[in-house]
């Protein structure tokens, strides 16, 4: 019998036979970074082919990361041969395709959008930029092009979006100033700006505001070994994230994308540096503009020479474009169920796909295939395609299914990823900056409101003076000194002392008017005379 890898050969065993099965199927890692396919019908054994591979990769020092659709990945992270009817089965299939069941564990970090059920998992608007956000948020030409005017604008002002809060701010300051924008970057209309913060406020309701912020995921965290030497496996917890198919496509895209701007290139390696499965592949094409299926196809013919090999896991070959199936070398393909005529015409075209081999009819072959058997064609050497061949997938060595939610928390507790990526950072952005300028612009009129109300007071000031002094404008001639003396400590009273002094003022002004009448005079002099009469 033979072990599941030969490192001096760079072979990964895929599957084998037995009576009525093809010789040994194995994994070139030379040729791993030309892609692959695993397709099948549901229940015919993908995950488990998925976990096969994984754990080649990692025994051969290569850092995998895949998306756990169903919640049963978790089980890599434990030993198998636990349940006892599984390990009977195993080590029947193990004994007929010739190898030996070497029961292990393999190291996983595990991460989650939502973060409780793993690491968080963070980007930001300015990374993910605006084709992609336009793809997320469903956007009309239109619209995606505002949000393109809002990046621009972003970026020339100094303003980072590093938060859902940020771009959503950043578009209200663009519609507020859209007439001086329009005429330089074109017209911007307030309804899709309208448009663009309610696709927004979608986004946040399914979990976007978790997608967004910092520390955003770094990619060399996803490509780490462990002490000794195996390839980490990270899984992405998508459970919940896939009622938000829109949500788990746009964020594979965007990591795609950033494998492509980041990692340097390598050649033609012996290994991959990095696997990615991305399952329920489907999902990354569905109603994607052509422009964004042709970035996809760009990514994965030019990717391999970074060292990265890309797994795409789907239902059916049909529902990649064939743009991107021609890339994809490796090809695993479980059973195809024929129901329907457009069932049987998608069994034929998957059938042409491969090398056909004399032996046998591959759609037949493709058609009654069971489950955990699966029809291959490997890449050999040279990059030749292999001739179809059906095979058992061999067994896994870690545990199937789900583990405990204690023992998965224990694991994410001892990762080194827990301090890093725990806390959010809410670091100085768009969102306060902006903030910042608009407090200062009401400040700012505040300001200029009341030096007018100042201006006003003292025009006020001046008038009432005047009417107090029954001012006569001749009365300045060659005495504007002492008037202006006069007038300056009237105005310098402050409103209280106004107020306070109203009622004496009142009465002054009363007796003055009186003084000045006949009745006043009279009253004087009755007054005056009475005091000398009594002398």
């Amino acid at each position: 019998m033979t072990g599941i890898v030969d490192l001096g050969a760079g072979i990964a065993f895929v599957g084998g036979g037995g009576e009525g099965y093809a010789t040994p199927q194995n994994l070139l890692f030379k040729y791993a970074n030309r892609h692959g396919l695993i397709a099948g019908a549901t229940g015919t054994g993908k995950t488990v082919t998925l976990q096969t591979l994984a754990e080649s990769l990692s025994l051969a020092g290569v850092p995998v990361f895949m998306a756990d659709i169903k919640g049963d990945l978790a089980g890599i992270a434990k030993a198998g041969g636990a349940d006892a009817k599984l390990d009977t089965a195993f080590r029947a299939r193990a004994e007929q395709i010739g190898i030996q069941m070497d029961y292990q564990a393999f190291p996983v970090t595990f991460w989650d959008i939502w973060g409780e059920k793993g690491h968080p998992v963070r980007t930001t608007p300015a990374e993910m930029g605006p084709l992609l956000l336009s793809r997320l948020l469903g956007l009309t030409d239109v619209q995606e092009g505002v949000l393109n005017i809002a990046f621009r604008v972003a970026d020339e002002e100094g303003l980072l979006l590093l938060d859902l809060k940020d771009l959503q701010s950043m578009l209200v300051w663009v519609g507020q100033n859209a007439k001086d924008l329009s005429l330089k970057y074109g017209n911007i209309s307030t309804a899709s700006v309208g448009a663009i913060q309610r696709a927004l406020l979608v986004l946040e309701t399914e979990g976007g505001d978790f997608l967004f912020g910092e520390p955003a995921l770094e990619l060399s965290d996803l490509i780490r070994l462990d002490a000794s030497g195996k390839g980490m496996i990270n899984i992405l917890s998508a459970e919940r994230l896939m009622n938000s198919p829109r949500l788990y496509a746009t964020f594979l895209l965007w990591l795609m994308g950033e494998l492509f701007e980041q990692l340097p290139e390598v050649g033609d390696p012996d290994k991959p540096k990095v696997a990615f499965f991305f399952d329920e592949a489907h999902l990354l094409f569905n109603d994607a503009p052509p422009a964004l299926v042709a970035k996809i196809e760009q990514v994965a013919r030019l990717i391999r020479s970074k060292g990265v090999s890309l797994w795409f896991i789907t239902q059916n070959p049909a529902d990649v474009p064939d743009s991107v199936l021609g890339q994809l070398g490796n090809r695993i393909q479980h059973a195809l169920r024929a129901f329907t005529a457009k069932d049987q015409k998608a069994l034929r075209q998957a059938a042409e796909n491969y090398r056909a081999n004399l032996d046998f009819d591959t759609a037949d072959a493709i058609q009654h295939v069971g489950t955990g058997e699966a029809v291959t064609s490997l890449l050999e050497n040279k990059g030749v395609p292999g001739m179809v061949q059906r095979c058992l997938i061999r067994p896994p060595f870690a545990s199937l299914g789900p583990i405990p939610e204690g023992e998965r928390q224990a694991i994410i507790s001892a990762s080194p990823m827990a301090l890093k990526y725990g806390k959010t950072v809410d670091r100085e952005s768009a969102h306060e900056l902006l903030a910042k300028r608009a407090e200062a612009a009401a400040q700012a009129s505040a300001a200029a409101g009341a030096k007018g109300a100042d201006d006003d007071l003292w025009q006020m000031d001046d008038r009432e003076y005047k009417r107090a002094r029954r001012y006569d404008p001749r009365m300045d001639s060659g005495a504007g000194t002492a008037r202006q003396t006069t007038t300056k400590t009237a105005k310098t009273r402050t409103t209280a002392a106004r107020q306070s002094d109203s009622i004496a003022t009142t009465f002054g002004k009363s007796l003055a008017r009186q003084l000045g009448t006949r009745t006043g005079q009279a009253l004087v002099r009755g007054v005056l005379g009475s005091l000398f009469r009594g002398k």
